[in-house]
């Protein structure tokens, strides 16, 4: 408080909020449990900071912090996807920088929830205090988590670091080399973008799990988005190579749902007490993916799946052209030609088995950790996602010869 009252009282200067000071606040109590007083101050600073793109951070930190008071506290706010600062429309010229940057992105999240594991089993930190795992599972978590770096790793041209007999070995030197290689900028993205609503420990491996899918869903949604280009200009061999860098992106990612089944159930039923208002039915990155690749029928378009993200519900009724449109029309006029067009049909039957499977195993990892019960965000949980797993991703009308 005394370090947040000294910056409002000498000009309050964006640049130099005081974030580590907040942040470890809110670790203290659990973003549920924040102090009136220290959320009428953050009102306060949000009045007088002016709607500039300096103070961006500044105002998008504030949004996340300030959400339970407000009433707005959601899917987006819990993972503070804002402050993560990710994008998914690039242009040809820098779609390779984007791919650099999700890679990059994806191995800083979750490098850093194994290294809030280490420093927790080695009494390094006190942070989230709440039902430690036993080693067995802290171990696992090592082995689960550098897996699913290692494509990610492999694509920045570094070592992959595997060795199965001593994790924690290898997960202090990952965590050394990618701190040792990280901006300040990128440190304190990480930082403010930590709020757990608890004090539970496993919150924080749910909390970067989740933004680490998030990050691979908006690159995914660029990936799409350029394939319904590549498809708008007849080039079946650009589409194709585009869903097929979207595939590998999901089944890399993977792991990722054997690391959060390690969660420990009675962990999650404790915190999630507390994020109800945010469901993964807000995903809007998602739900972009769906819309991109066919548009959705006009129960689902009108369903509490799309009402939850009304900007990408906007983004279908004004006319978004999905991979599906795109590929009837070029197959109509003639655009889509051998042999290109036999890979394409390959690369959209592999990206469409792909996520099917992604949907069946995040019901399979819900119905385990949820079992009957609703699901937070005042959704029903589990037979919304056994409905969904059955919505194709892809169909055959017009005889296009989409792949099922």
């Amino acid at each position: 408080m005394r370090e947040l009252l000294s910056w409002l009282s000498v000009g309050a200067d964006p640049d130099a909020f005081p974030y580590e000071t907040v942040v470890a606040e809110l670790h203290r109590t659990g973003k549920h449990f924040i102090a009136d007083d220290l959320l009428v101050l953050l009102d306060q600073v949000r009045a007088v900071t002016p709607q500039a793109e300096e103070t961006r951070l500044l105002r998008d930190f504030l949004h996340v912090v300030l959400d339970k008071r407000d009433g707005r506290f959601d899917y987006q706010s819990y993972l503070g996807l804002s402050l993560l600062r990710l994008h998914d429309e690039p242009t040809d010229d820098d779609r390779v920088d984007l791919r650099r940057l999700h890679d990059r992105l994806f191995v800083h999240l979750i490098a850093d929830a194994l290294a809030f594991e280490l420093a927790a089993e080695s009494g390094a930190t006190q942070l989230l205090p709440l039902q430690r795992p036993e080693p067995a599972r802290v171990a696992k978590r090592y082995r689960l988590g550098l897996r699913a770096m290692s494509a990610a790793l492999a694509r920045q041209g570094r070592p992959a670091v595997l060795d199965p007999t001593e994790p924690a070995a290898a997960v202090a030197a990952l965590h050394a080399m990618v701190v040792a290689d990280q901006s300040p900028a990128e440190r304190r993205n990480l930082l403010i973008g930590m709020l757990p609503v608890y004090l539970v420990h496993d919150e924080y491996l749910f909390i970067r799990v989740l933004q680490a899918y998030e990050t691979t869903f908006t690159m995914l949604a660029a990936e799409v988005r350029a394939t319904v280009d590549a498809l708008t200009d007849g080039h079946a061999a650009v589409a194709a190579d585009r869903l097929a860098y979207g595939r590998e992106l999901l089944t890399a990612a993977a792991p990722l749902f054997s690391l959060l089944a390690t969660m420990q159930p009675e962990s999650f039923r404790t915190f999630r007490v507390y994020t109800e208002g945010a469901s993964a039915i807000q995903s809007r990155s998602y739900k972009l993916v769906e819309s991109l690749c066919r548009s959705p029928d006009e129960p689902r378009l009108s369903s509490a799946a799309y009402l939850s993200v009304p900007e990408v519900r906007d983004r279908v009724l004004a006319g978004q052209v999905s991979v599906e449109h795109a590929y009837h029309t070029a197959n109509r006029l003639g655009r889509l030609r051998e042999p290109g067009r036999a890979l394409l049909d390959k690369r959209i039957g592999e990206f469409a088995y792909a996520l099917t499977q992604w949907r069946q195993t995040h019901y399979r990892i819900a119905t385990r950790m949820l079992g009957t019960r609703t699901g937070t965000g005042y959704t029903e949980g589990t037979p919304y996602l056994a409905a969904a797993r059955s919505i194709p991703v892809f169909t055959t009308a017009d005889n296009a010869r989409l792949p099922t």
